[in-house]
């Protein structure tokens, strides 16, 4: 077997530029693939936590009647003592965060524009909101006791042309029915990265929202935020006891998932034709180098060598262009990953619709993928070389002579 690769080495090396090149093509296909998966992990990625930390959290205790979609705000539609439910979860040793948000509708105006907002009710002081605190551009955070404070999205205010400290007209839906509007003062800009949610989003302390909506000692939705994903499913089995409806992020999410299991679908077929091409760039390369060796292979055969070793040999030769293009393949894929990350690639708002996006992109290479794309890599590139030499082990000694004279 030591003989076999030591005469497949240096068949390689007959012919260097060519073997380089082959390998190169392994390699290239590698990078492709390894660029792709963590391009596809990094979006998804960012619009799974995204929606998590922004919209969904990992769970969400609620009404069952509760339609998000239209922000319903009548009592028999919300969770009441949202305070008392929030402390008894947030109990549980997987729980980071739970805290009670109230979800509204309405409109703010300046001057002579204006644009339809989605309101948040928060309890300023919940680590659940870090995502605004920590993307806070200007001004101060909001305050629990805050009356007359809210905090806009970058987005929101460029649109409207305001700054920390101007006022704005904010009408706001009722449990009732009715529009209640009050002038609020802008505290702060935030920016989450997430164009979608900062250019819609508005956010006020949970009680001053409680009261210009009417719906004290209500909350829309209990958001929880773990310690760990993987806690979800186990958190949920333990929260069923309650008398109000318990979502998970993937119950809220379920476009997200879809969309998903549909990506990698695409992406499994792309991966086909990258190694395809991969491939035949190996069975040409072998199979001129069958060839070009006829008289060899001739020879071999006449002084006793069996077909089993000659298919061994040129399986040798695949072998090491598969082990060469493997390891050349890494460090380029893991140089375009690095490459790509170093500015991503920017979408702003061209999100899709129904999705968090963050505003660039950025990629994301698992060491799963890592270790599957190698051994596929490395496999095909095998199979590849299966048939040249299979051609090679069966040709026929005095045939295989004359085929050069």
């Amino acid at each position: 077997m030591l003989q076999l690769f030591k005469m497949a080495f240096r068949d390689l090396g007959r012919n260097r530029r060519r073997t380089f090149f082959s390998a190169l093509a392994v390699a290239i296909g590698l990078a492709l693939l390894m660029l792709m998966s963590s391009v596809i992990n990094g979006e998804m990625g960012n619009a799974i936590q995204s929606a998590i930390l922004l919209q969904s959290g990992h769970i969400q205790i609620r009404s069952a009647t509760f339609d998000e979609n239209k922000s319903s705000l009548k009592w028999e539609d919300l969770v009441v003592n949202p305070d008392q439910v929030a402390a008894q979860v947030s109990a549980l040793p997987q729980v980071k965060a739970a805290t009670p948000r109230l979800f509204a509708s309405g409109f703010l105006s300046t001057g002579d524009e204006s644009a339809g907002v989605k309101i948040y009710g928060i309890d300023p002081d919940s680590a659940a909101n870090d995502p605004y605190r920590m993307g806070l551009l200007d001004g101060s955070f909001l305050a629990a006791d805050d009356r007359e404070g809210l905090l806009i999205g970058k987005p929101a205010a460029d649109k409207l042309h305001l700054q920390v400290g101007d006022t704005v007209g904010l009408s706001v839906n009722t449990s009732n029915g009715d529009v209640l509007e009050q002038v609020f003062t802008i505290r702060g800009i935030y920016s989450t990265n997430t164009y979608a949610f900062d250019a819609a989003t508005i956010l006020l302390p949970l009680a001053k929202a409680q009261a210009i909506t009417q719906t004290e000692n209500h909350a829309s939705t209990i958001f929880i935020l773990l310690n760990n994903d993987a806690d979800t499913d186990s958190v949920v089995s333990a929260l069923q006891g309650q008398n109000l409806e318990i979502l998970s992020w993937r119950d809220m999410n379920q476009l997200i998932v879809e969309f998903e299991t549909m990506a990698n679908s695409y992406i499994a077929f792309f991966y086909l034709i990258i190694l395809a091409i991969t491939a035949s760039v190996i069975v040409n390369t072998l199979i001129m180098s069958v060839y070009e060796r006829t008289r060899e292979i001739g020879i071999l055969s006449a002084v006793g060598m069996r077909g089993s070793r000659i298919l061994g040999l040129f399986l040798a030769e695949s072998s090491f262009l598969a082990v060469g293009g493997v390891i050349l393949g890494l460090a380029l894929g893991w140089g375009a990953v690095q490459l790509f990350n170093i500015n991503g690639f920017y979408i702003g708002n061209m999100g899709l619709s129904g999705f968090l996006v963050g505003d660039t992109i950025r990629a994301q290479l698992m060491l799963d993928d890592i270790l599957n794309l190698s051994a596929m890599t490395f496999i095909v590139t095998l199979l590849a070389g299966l048939y040249p030499a299979v051609t090679a082990s069966r040709m026929e000694p005095v045939a295989a002579l004359r085929a050069e004279k």
